[in-house]
């Protein structure tokens, strides 16, 4: 009998040691690299990168020259005829005939109205562009993180505050239970008070769904396992010290829409640089070895072979193509324009959101210690609301709105809490600077 009871000792503590390890604490900074290792957007971008950096070489720029090795076998069998000047005639039936030709070649171009170096310096621009749209895709989904991860603090916090609050409805039925046994509570009361229970655990009920469902957005997030079960970090603090100045000057710097939109503008001017070299000629070298054979069995010469060395330049000038340089070249001037217009354009509307979300992050901060003092007072309230409910000189209905206005001021500060944390994220995604 004894060693059942410790087998099955044993088994419930093995059953305790797996489901606390089942519920990990997932901190923010471990959601982010596993967000940042995961995720199937930054994997997509971080590969684009990679792509840009492999274009932007010299070599796709044109400025390296191009080697090229090449073989012709060319074989033929004819039925030939052959009628000389002197009158004479040759002919042969299936006559074979044999040309084979091989070498290497090589052609550069030296010159080509700097084409070729405006061409580097865009391909250089793009690797930037991917850069700027890889850590605008990072700040996007760090700031889902954020954002869903504050949230589950917040249902969590929920739920222990229904929690807190279930236990006091049950103590309150407890309570008045045994006055209505002892006939200084009416059956009513009881009845309230069942009710009120029931309302509570429902209320439970449908926060677990929401923590549920955010537990598995975030999961999605983190492209991880959907049902991987974990529990989050108590508490939201929010940095209080956030200036706005501070704040725009960092956006103008390294906000990534805006750095994309001087990246657009870079590469419309490198675009114009290479349509300007097309008023200049193009110079190319070449050169190359090669060697030919060839055999023939009805003709002159029977068998013929050559090899050696070739060389040359070429070169070309576009001396009228009508107009279509000047119309290419003003269609570029417009399109340096329009991208400057967007860099102003991005640049309003990022001040516009700045000022914007600073407005609501030092209204949210406000809320906050606004619903500080609203709990206190409420906390105050409701213990010397039971005092007197527990010696009757209140009723139970004036209890209860007392335990109503206790739990709706905590869930109020969470909420203000948790809101003002997401005005300190926005801040910081528009500002570039959210920490990853």
């Amino acid at each position: 009998m004894k060693t059942k009871n410790v087998l099955k000792s044993l088994v419930l503590f093995l059953f305790c040691i797996a489901r606390a390890n089942a519920q990990e604490v997932l901190s923010l900074e471990d959601a982010i690299k596993i967000a940042l290792e995961n995720n199937f957007e930054i994997k997509i971008s971080k590969n684009n990168l990679k792509i840009s950096e492999t274009n932007a070489t010299i070599g796709n720029a044109g400025m390296l020259p191009s080697a090229t090795a090449s073989v012709t076998d060319a074989n033929s069998i004819m039925n030939s005829s052959q009628t000389r000047q002197d009158g004479t005639t040759t002919s042969l039936d299936n006559a074979k005939n044999n040309s084979l030709n091989y070498g290497v070649n090589l052609n550069w171009t030296i010159f080509d109205g700097m084409k070729m170096f405006a061409k580097y310096d865009q391909l250089k621009e793009f690797q930037n562009m991917s850069d700027a749209q890889m850590k605008l895709t990072i700040i996007n989904k760090v700031s889902s993180v954020n954002s869903v991860y504050f949230d589950l603090i917040q249902e969590q916090q929920k739920l222990s505050d229904l929690d807190s609050t279930i236990v006091i409805s049950q103590k309150r039925l407890e309570f008045i239970k045994n006055r209505y046994t002892i006939g200084k509570n009416s059956k009513l009361d009881v009845l309230n008070a069942q009710v009120d229970l029931n309302t509570d655990l429902g209320n439970l009920v449908k926060e677990k769904q929401a923590y549920a469902n955010a537990k598995t957005l975030l999961n999605q997030i983190l492209a991880r396992d959907l049902k991987t079960d974990f529990k989050v970090t108590n508490g939201i603090h929010v940095d209080r010290k956030l200036q706005l100045d501070e704040l725009m000057t960092l956006a103008e710097k390294q906000n990534p829409e805006l750095v994309m939109q001087i990246i657009n503008n870079k590469i419309a001017e490198l675009d114009l640089k290479q349509i300007k070299g097309e008023r200049y000629p193009t110079v190319a070298l070449n050169t190359g070895y090669n060697f030919s054979d060839s055999k023939s069995s009805l003709g002159f010469t029977s068998k013929s072979s050559s090899h050696g060395l070739n060389y040359g330049f070429s070169a070309s000038l576009n001396l009228f193509d009508g107009n279509a340089q000047n119309r290419n070249e003003k269609i570029a001037k417009m399109q340096i324009d329009n991208s400057k217009l967007a860099i102003d354009q991005q640049l309003i509307q990022l001040r516009s959101n700045l000022t914007v979300a600073f407005q609501v992050y030092l209204t949210n901060l406000d809320l906050i210690d606004l619903e500080e003092n609203n709990t206190a007072i409420a906390k105050q309230n409701i213990e010397i609301t039971a005092e007197k409910f527990k010696i009757g000189t209140i009723t139970s209905v004036e209890f209860r709105a007392a335990q109503l206005n206790f739990i709706n001021s905590k869930i109020r500060l969470t909420s203000a809490q948790f809101q003002a944390k997401l005005s300190e994220i926005t801040l910081r995604e528009l500002a570039g600077n959210l920490n990853f």
